[in-house]
């Protein structure tokens, strides 16, 4: 049966956490589906464990560009669903088969909707109190400029585009090393609606913010965010693996 849904995994270096993220989805029964890890070049046991749970596993190419946003779509180009689902490594979807429901009824319903995203929380035995602040109020300004102002801007661990129209627009921008998600859904919503789904939640590790700190963490996301409105690029030069 070809899938409804390609659930698009980019990974690098992600042992710790990949085999939990795609038992995770391998409860979804409620859509036909696919799961393809694209790598970007692990040195552990990333890709071995993907491929005892993906369907594709997408080995990277030197020649490419050691980007998220080109490890997404080279999984794009192997994806054969309606919907690609980009989500990050350390996901997880709790009530999967319900929370997919929804998220095709999205589609469904609004025949204009071109980008979806959800409501972003970390994990609540992982979560601190600034974790909660931050995620509260990004997700709130998120839906109000999605769902009100129809301006488009999105999480990177959830966004969910229907395969034409993510080929419509290229995809995302492989010269972004951070913002390829804001700017994707920025591009989106010129072209129809992008939304975040009420009925939609996702929990991540927040690992970053716990590397590093909210301040460093809040002035690379404004700083790459700015840039991307300015000059068409991200700020950051590289974007540092934490795992």
């Amino acid at each position: 049966m070809k899938p409804l849904v390609s659930i698009i995994v980019p990974t690098r270096n992600e042992e710790s956490v990949i085999a939990s993220t795609l038992i995770n989805l391998r409860k979804l029964t409620s859509v036909p589906y696919e799961i393809i890890v694209s790598d970007g070049m692990s040195t552990d046991r990333t890709v071995e464990i993907a491929r005892e749970y993906a369907d594709i596993v997408v080995p990277h190419n030197p020649e490419w560009k050691r980007t998220i946003a080109a490890g997404r779509n080279h999984g794009a180009e192997v994806a054969t669903g309606e919907y690609y689902l980009f989500l990050d490594a350390d996901v997880t979807i709790h009530d999967i088969n319900n929370f997919m429901i929804h998220a095709v009824d999205y589609f469904k319903k609004d025949k204009k909707l071109v980008g979806l995203t959800s409501f972003l929380r970390v994990h609540p035995g992982q979560a601190t109190i600034a974790d909660r602040l931050v995620f509260a109020a990004q997700c709130g300004l998120y839906f109000f400029m999605n769902n009100v102002l129809q301006i488009g801007t999105s999480f990177g661990e959830f966004q969910m585009v229907p395969a034409d129209v993510f080929k419509k627009i290229n995809g995302y921008n492989e010269n972004f090393v951070a913002s390829e998600d804001y700017d994707l859904f920025s591009r989106l919503s010129k072209i129809g609606h992008t939304r975040m789904g009420w009925k939609l939640q996702i929990f991540h590790t927040g690992r970053r913010a716990h590397a590093i700190g909210w301040p460093k963490l809040l002035r690379l996301w404004v700083g790459n965010t700015i840039y991307n409105l300015i000059y068409r690029h991200s700020l950051s030069s590289e974007w540092e693996v934490i795992r």
